[in-house]
C-alpha cells in the first residue's frame, strides 16, 4: 500500500519505504452504499506502524496550504455568498462548538455562543453580555435600546447617525432615535467583573477568529475556535493531557495502519472526540493536515461500514466548515470527488453537505448529475445519527437552486418537470419555514423557478405555503434576494380565483413583525429600473385592499414608477415590464397564471371564441368543484377590474394614457403588443367607472392610434379591440364629434366586422339611429361589370365560396372569379342546349345544380377553378324554376303546379290548381309564388297545402305575378306589381300574417335579402336597396340599362353583390 498522507513529512517517508516490504495491502473493494449495512470488510496481515508524540507534533506545525491547488477569487466568491448559513447551537448532543454559518434573522455581530461560556481563548474572558456585538470590546457606556438589545452608545450613535434606525440584531425599526441613558446596573456589573479579574483583556480580533461577511454585506466575525468552557465545567489538565495523546493515537493509526479495521476505529475515536470535546487551534490545525484528510478520503474509498462512512464524512464537513485548507484538499484531486459523489448518488446523504462545501460550479453540478439524488433527499425523511453542521435537505435546497439557474434550459425544464410532477415541490414550499434564512431563499428561488417553467404548480405553492417567514428574511437580506422575493410573491397572486388572490394579498399585507408595504416602498425607492416594474405592481395590489378613493402613498409612488418606466425608452426591458404589470393588474389569469386580459376584452366585444376555448381547457385541469362558486369569483373580479382601473385613470389627470401612447408608437412589437391591450382595457373601462372627467384626455391620446389599427389592421381581433375602444367615446358627444371625419372608415370596417362581432352589429345600430337617413352606412360602389350580351340574357346567378356561377340565356354556364375589383371569368362551359333558368348550390355537397327548357337537370362537381358535370337527369319537361333538397328536386313545368322530382327517377306534380311562377324552400317546405298573384305554402313530407295570400282576378285581362319569393328568419318576402303601392309584402310563417311591407313602387323582378339589408332588382335596371329592420329606402344603384334585373346573389360575407339583367350585363357592387 502507498501510503496516502506522503505530503513531505519525514516520518511519513518512512513510514512508506518500510511499507514496500510488506505485502501487498488487501483493502475492500469499493462497493455501492446499498449492501454497507453488510459491513464485510478484509484486513491485512501487517501491523500498523506508530507515530511519536514529537512527529505528530511536527505534523501538525507543518501545515502547507500552499502546496494545494486553490480555487479563483471568482468561484469562492460567488460560493460564499451562501456561507454564514446556520445558527449557533444547531446540535443539542455537541458540546460547545461553534457554527460554520450565521442564519440571517440573527445579528451579523453575533460574536458569543448561545451556551453562555465567555468567547476568547483566555481563562478570563469576559461573559458575552459583557461585550457590544458591534465593538466586540467590554461595555464603556452601555444603553439598552426598545427592543431590549444593549450596545455601546458611541457605536450604536454612529449606525444611527448613517441613517439606520433599525436594531442591529433583531432588525426592528426604532420608533425613537434618541438613546436612553446608560445601563448603570449592566456598568456595575462590568466593574465588578474587572475587580475580580484584574489580568483580563477586552476581547477583540484574534489570530483564531476571521471576518466573513453574511448575506446582509455586514461584518460579522466568527470564532474559528468554540470558547472555553465555564469554571463549572473545566476539565482537569491530566484528564486533557490523555485525551489529547488518545487523538493522536487515533489519527496516527487513520494514517499509519494498514489493518482497515483499525483506520475505522480511529474515525470513530475521532468523532467521539469532536462531539465530546472543545476544539482547540491546535487540534483543528492536527486534523486538517493534508495526511489526515487524505486519510478520511481514503475510508471513503475502501469501508463498507455504513457508521464509519458517516462519522468521516461528519467530520470531513466539520473540518472543512472550519479550515478552508481542507476543502482545497478535497478538491486538489478529481478522483476524490469523484468517490464523494458517486457515494451521494448511491445513497449517503451525508455526502451532499460536503459537496456543498466543496462549492462546485453551476457547469459541474449539471455534469455530476446528482439532481435525482438531490430531490431524494429533499423527498426523503432526515437521519438524526450525526448533527452535522448542515443539514442534507438544507445542502440539497441550496445546490438545487444553483442547478436551476443553469444556462442548459433543457436541462432545467426537465428538472422542474420532475420536481412538479414527484410532488417534491411540496418538500420545497416546507423549506420556506426553514430555521435558516438562506435555505428560505432558496426556497424562494427555486420554487419562483417552477412558476415560471410550469404556471400550474403556483396553485399547489400558494395552498401550501407559509409566507411570514419569507416576509421576515425580506428585511434582513441583500437587494438580489429582496427582488427574488417580491418577484416570487408577485407571482403567487397570478392565481385563477380572485377570492384566492385577495386572501393571499392580506396575508403578504399583514405578515410578519414589520410594515410590508412601507418596506416595499423604501425598496422601490432604491431597486434597479427594470424591476421597479414588478415591485410597484405588488405594492399597488397591497394597497388596493383597502378604499381606492383614498389618497395613499404608497400608491402614488407605485403609480409614478409604474409610468416613469413606461415613459423611459432608455431601459426598454422596463418599458415592457411596466406595460406587462398594468396588464396583469386587471386580476384575471388562467390556471398557469397567464393574464386573460385580452381574451376577456374579446370577449365583451363579441369575438368569444378563443376565451371559450380557454375556458373549456381551464375546466379540464380543475376539479369540477372549483367552479361551483363562479359567480361569486365574477363578483369578485369585476369588483377588483374597477378598483384597478379607477387609480390607474385617475392618477393625475389620466397620466398613464398618456404613457400608452408613447409605447404604442415604440418600434418594439412586444411592447406596442402590451400597450394596446393596456390601453383598450382602459379606455373601456371609462364606460364602466364612475365618469371622472378624463374621457377626453384618453380621446386626445389614444383615439386616432385606436381608429388607425381599426381601418388597417390584418387581424381581426385587433381590430375588434380597437372597436370596443372606439365604443367608449361614440357614447360621448364629444367623442362623437371628433370621430365624424373618420365616419366612413369607421362605417366600412363595421360592415366588414359585422359577420364575426356582435359588437359591430351593435355600433352600427347606434350609429343609424343617430343619423336621419342611413344611407352613409350603407353606401354602395360598382367594383366590376361584364357585358355578356353575346351569350343572351343572364337568368340566373348563384354564389358559392369565391366563385360566381351565370346561366344564360343560350344555354351556357360561366364561372367568375372576383380579385382586384375585377370579375375574372374562370370558365365557359356550354352542355345544356337551351336556356339555363336556374342555378342552385347544395352547400353540404359541394355541387352545383343547373336547371334547362331543354328538359334536364345537370348536376355539376365545384373544383377549385373549375366545374365538371358529374350526371344528367332527364326531368321530362321544361324546368322554369330549380330548388333542391338532398334526396329531391323540385321545379315549375310547362303547365300548371310544381314537379317533385326524386334522383332516382320518380316524380309527382302537386299543387296543380295553380300555375307558378316562383319558388322558395325552407325546412322542408315549398313556398309558391302564383300567377294570379297568390302565395301558398306546401308541406313537402305530408303534402299539406296552406294559403299565404288570396289570388286577385286579373284585371283588364293582365296578370300580376309573383315574380320573387325569399325566406329570412321565419319571414315571407314576396315581390310583385305595386297593385296598391306596396311591391313588397312580409309576412309571418307561422301564422300567415302580414308582418310589415317595403312601399316600393318599381316592378320587382328579383329579390335577395342579407343580415341588415334587402336588395330589389327592378324592371327599368335599378337596384333598391332597403334597410331590413327600418323598412326604409336606403339607396338605389344604376345598373346603366333599361332591361330587367333578373336576378342578383350575395357573397358568403355578404359585401358583394352580383347582378345579372335582361340585357346580358353582369355588375358587381360593393360598400363604398
Amino acid at each position: 500500500m502507498q501510503p496516502i498522507w506522503a505530503e513531505g513529512e519525514r516520518s511519513v517517508e518512512f513510514s512508506r519505504s518500510s511499507s514496500k516490504s510488506k505485502s501487498p495491502p488487501f483493502y475492500p473493494q469499493r462497493v455501492s452504499v446499498n449492501v454497507l449495512k453488510r459491513q464485510n470488510s478484509r484486513t491485512l496481515t501487517t501491523s500498523p506502524t506508530s507515530i511519536s508524540d514529537s512527529e505528530m507534533e511536527s505534523l501538525s506545525e507543518d501545515n502547507s496550504p500552499n502546496s494545494c491547488s486553490s480555487e479563483s477569487d471568482a468561484d469562492i466568491e460567488e460560493n460564499d455568498k451562501e456561507s454564514a448559513l446556520l445558527e449557533h447551537g444547531s446540535s443539542p448532543t455537541r458540546k460547545q462548538k461553534q457554527p460554520v454559518f450565521a442564519d440571517s434573522s440573527r445579528s451579523p455581530h453575533y460574536l458569543m455562543a448561545d451556551n453562555g461560556n465567555p468567547p476568547g481563548t483566555g481563562k478570563h474572558t469576559p461573559p458575552k453580555d459583557f461585550v457590544c456585538p458591534i465593538t466586540s470590546h467590554l461595555f464603556d457606556d452601555p444603553v439598552t435600546l426598545e427592543t431590549g438589545q444593549t450596545y455601546e452608545r458611541r457605536a450604536i450613535q454612529e449606525r444611527l447617525d448613517r441613517g439606520n434606525s433599525t436594531c442591529p440584531i433583531t432588525r426592528q425599526s426604532l420608533h425613537s432615535t434618541q438613546l436612553p441613558k446608560t445601563n448603570y446596573v449592566l456598568k456595575r456589573l462590568i466593574a465588578s467583573w474587572q475587580e475580580k479579574n484584574p489580568g483580563a483583556t477586552p476581547p477583540h480580533l484574534s489570530q483564531n477568529q476571521q471576518v466573513v461577511e453574511t448575506d446582509h454585506h455586514e461584518r460579522m466575525v466568527k470564532p474559528v475556535v468554540p470558547p472555553s468552557t465555564s469554571p463549572n465545567s473545566v476539565i482537569s489538565q491530566a484528564n486533557m493531557d490523555r485525551t489529547i495523546n488518545e487523538l493522536r493515537k487515533a489519527i496516527t493509526s487513520l494514517c499509519m495502519s494498514e489493518i482497515l479495521k483499525e483506520s475505522e476505529r480511529a474515525v470513530l475515536q475521532i468523532e467521539r472526540f469532536w462531539q465530546n470535546m472543545n476544539i482547540e487551534p491546535d487540534i483543528l490545525t492536527m486534523l486538517s493536515k493534508p495526511a489526515v484528510i487524505n486519510g478520511f478520503v481514503e475510508i471513503l474509498f475502501n469501508s463498507v461500514d455504513l457508521q464509519v462512512l458517516k462519522a468521516t464524512f461528519f467530520l470531513l464537513c466539520e473540518l472543512g466548515s472550519r479550515d478552508e485548507t481542507v476543502i482545497h484538499t478535497l478538491t486538489r484531486v478529481d478522483s476524490d470527488v469523484q468517490r464523494i459523489v458517486a457515494l451521494f448518488k448511491e445513497g449517503m446523504e451525508e455526502a451532499i453537505v460536503l459537496i456543498y462545501l466543496l462549492r462546485p460550479s453551476i457547469n459541474g453540478l449539471v455534469e455530476m448529475d446528482v439532481v435525482e439524488s438531490l430531490l431524494s433527499v429533499i423527498k426523503g425523511r432526515a437521519d438524526d445519527l450525526f448533527k452535522m453542521c448542515l443539514k442534507p435537505k438544507t445542502a440539497s435546497i441550496l445546490l438545487l437552486r444553483q442547478i436551476l439557474q443553469s444556462n442548459e434550459e433543457n436541462v432545467v425544464a426537465s428538472i422542474i418537470s420532475t420536481i412538479v410532477s414527484s410532488k417534491v415541490i411540496e418538500r420545497i414550499v416546507g423549506s420556506l419555514e426553514a430555521e435558516w434564512a438562506v435555505e428560505r431563499l432558496a426556497a424562494v428561488g427555486i420554487l419562483r423557478r417552477c412558476i415560471q417553467q410550469d404556471g400550474k404548480c403556483r396553485n399547489t405553492i400558494a395552498d401550501k405555503a407559509q409566507l411570514a417567514p419569507v416576509l421576515e428574511n425580506f428585511m434582513a437580506t441583500r437587494d438580489e434576494e429582496r427582488f427574488e422575493i417580491v418577484y416570487f410573491l408577485s407571482e403567487l397572486v397570478k392565481l385563477n380565483r380572485r377570492t384566492f388572490n385577495e386572501q393571499i394579498l392580506n396575508i403578504i399585507r399583514d405578515e410578519g413583525s414589520f410594515s410590508t408595504m412601507h418596506a416595499l416602498l423604501v425598496y422601490l425607492q432604491t431597486t434597479l429600473q427594470d424591476q421597479s416594474p414588478i415591485v410597484a405592481g405588488l405594492l399597488l395590489q397591497l394597497d388596493l385592499l383597502v378604499e381606492p378613493r383614498k389618497m395613499s402613498i404608497y400608491r402614488e409612488e407605485a403609480i409614478d414608477t409604474l409610468i416613469s418606466c413606461l415613459r423611459n425608452s432608455e431601459f426598454p426591458a422596463a418599458q415592457i415590464a411596466a406595460a406587462e404589470t398594468i396588464v396583469s393588474l386587471q386580476g384575471r389569469f388562467t390556471t398557469s397564471g397567464k393574464p386573460l386580459a385580452r381574451p376577456f376584452l374579446l370577449k365583451r366585444a363579441g369575438l368569444d371564441k378563443n376565451y371559450r376555448k380557454l375556458m373549456r381547457m381551464e375546466q379540464l385541469h380543475n376539479n369540477p368543484g372549483d367552479f361551483e362558486d363562479i359567480s361569486e369569483e365574477e363578483k369578485a373580479a369585476d369588483a377588483w377590474e374597477r378598483k384597478t382601473a379607477f387609480v390607474l385613470v385617475s392618477h393625475e389627470f389620466g397620466l398613464v394614457f398618456e404613457a400608452l401612447a408613447e409605447g404604442l408608437k415604440s418600434k418594439s412589437a412586444e411592447l406596442c403588443s402590451t400597450c394596446f391591450v393596456a390601453a383598450t382595457w382602459l379606455v373601456y373601462m371609462l364606460g364602466v367607472i364612475p365618469d371622472t372627467g378624463i374621457r377626453g384626455a384618453a380621446r386626445v391620446c389614444l383615439l386616432k392610434h385606436f381608429i388607425s389599427t381599426f381601418k388597417s389592421s390584418k387581424d381581426i381581433e385587433d381590430r375588434t379591440l380597437s372597436l370596443l375602444a372606439l365604443k367608449s367615446f361614440i357614447h360621448d358627444p364629444e367623442g362623437l364629434r371628433d370621430l365624424s371625419s373618420y365616419m366612413k372608415h369607421i362605417l366600412k370596417g363595421l360592415r366588414e366586422l359585422r359577420k364575426s362581432s356582435s359588437l359591430a352589429l351593435e355600433i352600427m345600430k347606434l350609429l343609424s339611429e343617430g343619423q336621419d337617413s342611413s344611407a352613409e352606412l350603407w353606401n354602395h360602389k360598382e367594383l366590376a361589370q361584364v357585358d355578356s350580351a353575346e351569350n343572351g340574357e343572364v337568368l340566373s346567378i348563384v354564389c358559392f365560396k369565391d366563385k360566381f356561377f351565370s346561366g344564360h340565356s343560350d344555354g351556357t354556364i360561366k364561372v367568375w372569379a372576383s380579385r382586384d375589383s375585377i370579375l375574372h371569368l374562370v370558365q365557359e362551359i356550354r352542355e345544356h342546349t337551351k336556356a339555363i333558368t336556374s342555378l342552385y348550390v347544395l352547400q353540404s355537397g359541394e355541387r352545383l345544380y343547373s336547371g334547362s327548357l331543354d328538359k334536364t337537370t345537370r348536376v355539376w362537381s365545384i373544383g377549385n377553378e373549375q366545374i365538371h358535370c358529374v350526371q344528367v337527369h332527364d326531368m321530362k319537361d321544361q324546368v322554369h324554376n330549380l330548388v333542391v333538397a338532398n334526396s329531391i328536386s323540385c321545379f315549375i313545368p310547362q303547365g300548371a303546379g310544381v314537379k317533385v322530382h326524386a334522383w332516382n327517377g320518380q316524380s309527382k306534380v302537386l299543387n296543380q290548381n295553380k300555375y307558378i311562377k316562383c319558388l322558395a324552400l325552407d325546412r322542408g317546405r315549398l313556398y309558391c309564388g302564383c300567377h294570379d298573384n297568390s302565395i301558398q305554402e306546401l308541406d313537402l313530407a305530408s303534402g299539406t297545402l296552406s294559403t299565404i295570400q288570396s289570388g286577385s282576378r286579373k284585371l283588364l285581362s293582365k296578370a300580376h305575378p309573383i315574380h320573387a319569393l325569399q325566406v329570412h328568419n321565419g319571414l315571407v318576402y314576396s315581390a310583385s306589381t305595386a297593385l296598391d303601392g306596396v311591391a313588397v309584402k312580409i309576412w309571418s310563417t307561422t301564422n300567415y300574417n302580414m308582418m310589415g311591407s317595403l312601399p316600393t313602387t318599381s316592378e320587382v323582378r328579383s329579390m335577395v335579402i342579407s343580415s341588415e339589408l334587402v336588395y330589389l332588382g327592378c324592371k327599368g335596371g335599378i337596384v333598391e336597396v332597403w334597410d331590413l329592420k327600418k323598412q326604409t329606402r336606403i339607396e338605389i344603384l344604376q345598373t346603366g340599362t333599361n332591361g330587367k334585373v333578373l336576378c342578383m346573389s350575395l357573397d358568403p360575407n355578404e359585401e358583394v353583390l352580383v347582378t345579372g339583367t335582361s340585357e346580358g350585363r353582369i355588375q358587381a357592387w360593393g360598400w363604398s
